[in-house]
């Protein structure tokens, strides 16, 4: 789909050509030029794509003949192809919200996604994996030396394990957001889901994991620049370029691939979650801690519920 930021100049107020342009920008297109988030926009942009694969779609205009039973069909070969429930519901929510736009816009007269079944929630519990506290142990000391790749990647592991972020989260953490202090207290501000942010308090073993990796990197006075770089970058003149949300991802594959149970970053946020529920964190704080909109998605991670140990069974008494 065509960037809208292409139609006009920057630097100078629209011509007159461009602003005839721009009203004539299918609805389709403005949709998709008005999603801001970018882990949004890739996801819906990636099943925008599939279902304009599928159907044979090729121009914007083309959506507005799209029936429900298109629809049906493009779901049954998501599941035809072997992607999991979550995967199939996130798609038909982004076709949905597609034609929620078109109908706001008066573009078409429904939303051919409405009434479509979707695959059921397999359970109440989060897919990903969450760690044990003698696993995290390990992985926390798994990165061996002083170098600074070293430094860097333990104060990574330790600020997602400590502080429950998203890997995009961490990747957009500056200097300065890691300088804060509120009531005297270090805080990390985070830039989450949505352009919303929240102060985070600093646990002390990342921070001072932290302050070592930016004593031997040399970047610490650098405050509007990335707290965490590729290694390569503190030797350049553009060092303020941080790490990738790919890399977060390669960095704690392999770490935890070594220790024997390979696992994505989400997963560290899980263990965070977990562990602080586990030892009696007010849900609605965790809540707060991470970001969500919803409590329902905090309880995901929540299996005290599951403890045997926890069971009215070891509550009765005769």
């Amino acid at each position: 789909m065509t960037d809208l930021q292409t139609l006009s100049s920057p630097n100078r107020l629209l011509t007159a050509e461009a602003f005839l342009r721009l009203s004539e920008v299918p609805p389709e297109v403005e949709w998709f030029a008005n999603l801001t988030n970018k882990a949004t926009r890739r996801a819906y942009e990636n099943a925008i794509r599939d279902f304009m694969h599928f159907t044979g779609i090729q121009q914007a205009d083309e959506f507005r003949v799209v029936t429900r039973a298109h629809v049906i069909a493009w779901r049954d070969d998501l599941g035809n192809r072997m992607l999991n429930g979550t995967t199939i519901r996130h798609r038909l929510s982004a076709l949905s919200s597609l034609f929620d736009y078109l109908c706001e816009k008066n573009a078409v007269t429904h939303n051919p996604v409405k009434g479509v079944k979707r695959p059921k929630h397999d359970s109440t519990e989060g897919r990903t994996p969450a760690l044990g506290d003698h696993q995290a142990r390990k992985l926390l000391d798994a990165p061996d030396g002083d170098s600074l790749r070293t430094l860097r990647d333990k104060a990574i592991l330790a600020t997602l394990l400590y502080h429950a972020l998203r890997r995009e989260e961490l990747c957009k953490l500056t200097v300065k957001d890691f300088k804060n202090e509120r009531r005297g207290v270090p805080h990390l501000k985070v830039s989450g889901k949505g352009g919303k942010t929240r102060y985070v308090p600093l646990h002390p073993a990342a921070g001072g994991l932290i302050h070592d990796y930016l004593e031997l990197a040399g970047h610490g006075s650098d405050e509007t620049g990335a707290l965490f770089r590729p290694v390569s970058n503190n030797m350049k003149s553009h060092g303020e370029k941080g790490i990738t949300p790919d890399g977060v991802y390669k960095l704690v594959r392999a770490y935890s691939g070594k220790l024997g149970f390979e696992i994505g970053a989400h997963s560290l946020r899980a263990t965070a979650a977990t562990n602080a529920l586990d030892h009696q964190a007010d849900i609605a704080k965790v809540q707060e801690w991470l970001g969500h909109a919803n409590i329902a998605t905090t309880r995901i991670y929540d299996h005290r519920k599951t403890r045997p140990e926890d069971s009215p069974t070891f509550k009765v008494n005769y």
